[in-house]
């Protein structure tokens, strides 16, 4: 309820300062140059203050480093009881679906620039460019392995806006190395060119792990939506690059110009992601929430000494009843993930036309990178419109999944500088292209599907750690999956499929 008094202040002010989140008394404050009376301009001493003052630089989102009382910042006064601001334009919500998008595109962009590392940087490192994709997810994924199953026994602080200041900022660095690189001929040195690539990537997969965990700590602020918001932009983030490599092959002449371009892209969507996030205070929603979360420590003690004593009480974590809880759902969640891995990017981009031309020279964009990409997005979409299979039955849904690592083996697979001995009994493009798009869409489907399902199997309290979980067995599983699809060109080369 608000006071009288308060209710005729703020009809007085007009609906536009009723709406406002300062006081009366904070709204009028001017901020004055040091030694000055307000009001009045010293012109001398204005003319003697030095241009720079020896302090630190801070980088904190505007509000936090305005100097304010700490009253304003909290809003004291205001009426948390009231309906919360609107998130007008939806403003929030698409600039948390970019942190999404920003969380993988690091990774996508690597996968999806396969010709631009096998057929023109590593053209005379043939022993290197044959294993390239399967070096390329060990580096990026590993790092992701580390960090998700470290962090579900070791609770990561720390201010948000640090992590992610520092993490970003390392990942433009290393993209401007990958741009560099680019730039120059790497011809008479393709091999360092090779390690250095992988190192520059895992290094950037690590940081982007911590941008990942702490993008999701502050969508948590939010309601739920918003979390579902960094999902959905993670989601989407592979068909964009996809048409981000589509356009700079387009206004480019050369591998070179296109993969300069291209990764000068990602490096822009990154400062985005960046400047985003030191624009989110300014907005009225997100500083309510905020508050309403830091308020909620204040008055409920209780509360803030569970959130202080988390350590202690994640020792506590029964993890051998949660694991026989959740297997099952594990299960489902590492399964769709190795076989996804398995055959995509490793093998589905070496898949060659049955017929010459076919789509021309975008065969390989169209019908793997865009159309997995795509459809896996779908998937994700229909999971949280259709909950089918329950979870009782997902995990047949999943083990039905392995066929598709023997269906595309037996496609037109030919692995790069390699002679196929396997026979091809999938002689038709759009069958191909079929299982395509069921590969991709089963993979979202089925990984939204199982991530839902793996909370709800144990106590509620014991919910996020099962979540961790589920995330540390996906990374394991894209592990596995990136790991099995190297030994796929020995398979469709052994010299006793010769015999059949």
């Amino acid at each position: 309820m608000i006071s009288a008094a308060c209710a005729m202040e703020m009809s007085h002010q007009g609906g536009a300062e009723a709406e406002s989140l300062l006081r009366s008394d904070q709204r009028s404050a001017t901020v004055v140059p040091h030694g000055m009376r307000p009001g009045r301009w010293d012109v001398t001493e204005g003319e003697k203050a030095p241009f720079l003052r020896n302090e630190p630089v801070k980088l904190t989102p505007a509000w936090e480093g305005s100097n304010l009382p700490n009253d304003t910042l909290n809003l004291k006064g205001i009426a948390m009881d009231l309906a919360p601001p609107k998130d007008k334009w939806y403003l929030i919500y698409l600039t948390m679906m970019l942190h999404g998008l920003g969380t993988l595109i690091t990774w996508n962009m690597f996968i999806t620039a396969k010709d631009y590392f096998i057929q023109y940087k590593l053209a005379n490192a043939k022993d290197y460019s044959n294993n390239f994709m399967t070096y390329l997810g060990w580096s990026s994924q590993i790092p992701n392995l580390l960090f998700s199953w470290t962090n579900i026994f070791v609770k990561f602080g720390g201010n948000l806006t640090t992590r992610i200041v520092w993490s970003l900022c390392i990942e433009v660095l290393l993209f401007v190395v990958t741009v560099v690189l680019a730039m120059v001929d790497s011809s008479e040195w393709p091999i360092t060119f090779f390690w250095a690539t992988l190192v520059s990537v895992f290094f950037m997969q690590g940081f982007n792990a911590v941008f990942q965990n702490t993008v999701y700590g502050v969508a948590a602020r939010l309601p739920p939506q918003y979390t579902g918001a960094v999902v959905l932009g993670s989601n989407i983030c592979g068909t964009l690059v996809v048409f981000l490599q589509w356009a700079a092959d387009i206004f480019s002449g050369s591998h070179r110009t296109s993969a300069i371009y291209y990764f000068i892209g990602g490096m822009f969507v990154l400062l985005i992601c960046f400047d985003t996030y030191f624009a989110l205070p300014l907005n009225r929603f997100f500083r309510y929430h905020e508050t309403l979360q830091e308020r909620t420590l204040r008055v409920n003690p209780a509360l803030a000494a569970t959130n202080q004593n988390a350590r202690q009480e994640k020792q506590r974590v029964p993890y051998g009843a949660i694991l026989a809880q959740a297997w099952v759902q594990l299960y489902n969640v590492f399964i769709i993930f190795f076989v996804s891995l398995s055959v995509f990017p490793t093998v589905h981009s070496d898949v060659k036309p049955v017929t010459p031309g076919f789509l021309g020279s975008n065969f390989v964009r169209l019908t793997c990178f865009l159309t997995f990409n795509f459809t896996a997005m779908i998937g994700n979409i229909t999971a949280s419109l259709w909950q089918f299979p329950n979870p009782r039955w997902l995990a047949l849904f999943t083990s039905v999944r392995f066929l598709f690592i023997p269906l595309f083996l037996l496609c037109n697979y030919h692995p790069e500088n390699r002679v196929r001995t396997l026979p091809v009994l999938v002689n038709d493009d759009l069958v191909y292209w079929f299982l395509s798009a069921l590969l991709g869409w089963s993979s979202g489907h089925g990984s939204s599907l199982g991530m839902m399902y793996v909370s709800g199997t144990v106590a509620p309290e014991h919910a996020s750690t099962a979540g961790m979980l589920g995330a540390a067995t996906l990374v394991t599983g894209i592990v596995a999956g990136i790991t099995f699809g190297g030994i796929c060109p020995q398979i469709v080369t052994l010299s006793a499929w010769s015999a059949i």
